[in-house]
């Protein structure tokens, strides 16, 4: 492991703890990296098995968000890692061990409805506990900034794409279209990216575990059950997708939870839901890849594109981005086919 700066600071934080938890420094290794500037580090703990170290780097990253959404998920019912240690300062946090096992790893046909059925539980959990003010809107402004990514990075930057002044004008409709109805669900707590690599398979704990929160909001109830279910990472026949959505939608209304009374119309919520979020996720994964270097996103397009026409072929409010989209492609192949060999 290469040494730097923030590793030995990172190391000379957790000295003191060391005993208080038993660690064994020499043990500290990568556990992983995420989308972001932060760092997780893994070592060996007496009595524990291993704990986890965060290294969100200030001014870049901000570990309060983490901790307080801990504690509001954490109170809800939810399994997340327990914030043990903090310097807010430094940007360092101490955590609980979730362990080694994503839902991207361990799904199945055979294990996908257990493991779906806990995370739609647990989602349930987590919105049974939502109040307004606790956690920050997820309003027009960020809904709007969030579809910006889309011609900003995907098209222009990505595709180097150039959109005439009635294309412009219909990409604004499509979006106006969208945040109408996202914007006029109910509201609840909002993960922003409750998916496969994000949720773990537990032993001798509730599934899942929950990771990667510091970005939860207050906003649409379908967001989450579409990151869940429309994975961006791994991909499900329709048909199992609407019994999902079913299932959630009966134990939703059960609990008491604001959905809508007519499960068509929640499931078309739920679409729409997804629009957005997959116009957002293809402008971060070309920013992912252009501004930041982190091309194995780049693997994860086609499938985040497949659900955006999937979703605007199935809406006349959405024919324009559907003949956006054929009319960028039918100009990629033919840039490929003329292209010298």
């Amino acid at each position: 492991m290469q040494n730097d700066d923030r590793l030995t600071a990172l190391e000379h934080w957790l000295t003191p703890y060391s005993t208080t938890y038993g660690l064994d420094l020499g043990s500290l290794a990568p556990a992983s990296n995420d989308a972001s500037f932060r760092r997780y580090f893994r070592l060996s703990a007496t009595g524990r098995g291993s704990l986890i170290v965060m290294d969100a780097p200030p001014p870049q990253e901000d570990c309060r968000p983490f901790v307080h959404v801990a504690a509001v998920f954490e109170h809800a019912g939810a399994s997340v890692p327990h914030v043990l240690e903090q310097d807010l300062t430094q940007g360092f946090l101490l955590l609980t061990d979730l362990g080694h096992h994503t839902y991207l790893d361990q799904l199945s046909a055979d294990t996908a409805p257990a493991l779906y059925g806990d995370a739609l539980d647990a989602l349930i959990r987590i919105q049974q506990a939502s109040r307004p003010g606790v956690l920050p809107p997820y309003d027009r402004a960020l809904l709007t900034r969030e579809l910006q990514l889309f011609p900003d990075w995907y098209l222009t930057r990505h595709l180097q794409a150039t959109l005439n002044d009635n294309e412009q004008r219909q990409l604004h409709q499509v979006f106006e279209t969208l945040l109408a109805n996202n914007l006029s669900q109910p509201q609840v707590y909002v993960h922003r990216d409750y998916h496969s690599r994000n949720l773990m398979v537990l032993e001798g704990a509730v599934n899942p575990g929950i990771l990667d929160f510091q970005d939860a909001v207050y906003g649409p109830i379908t967001y989450d059950l579409v990151s869940l279910l429309r994975d961006a990472y791994i991909e499900w026949p329709e048909e199992q997708v609407l019994d999902w959505v079913i299932r959630y939608w009966e134990k939703a209304r059960k609990a008491g939870l604001p959905v809508a009374a007519d499960a068509g119309e929640f499931y078309r919520d739920f679409e729409w839901m997804g629009l957005q979020r997959f116009l957002k996720v293809l402008g971060i994964f070309a920013r992912l890849y252009h501004r930041d270097g982190k091309a194995r996103y780049l693997d994860d397009l086609p499938l985040v594109l497949r659900y955006t026409r999937h979703v605007a072929g199935r809406y006349s409010a959405f024919g324009p981005l559907l003949k956006l989209l054929d009319r960028l492609e039918r100009e990629s192949t033919n840039a490929a086919a003329n292209a010298p060999r």
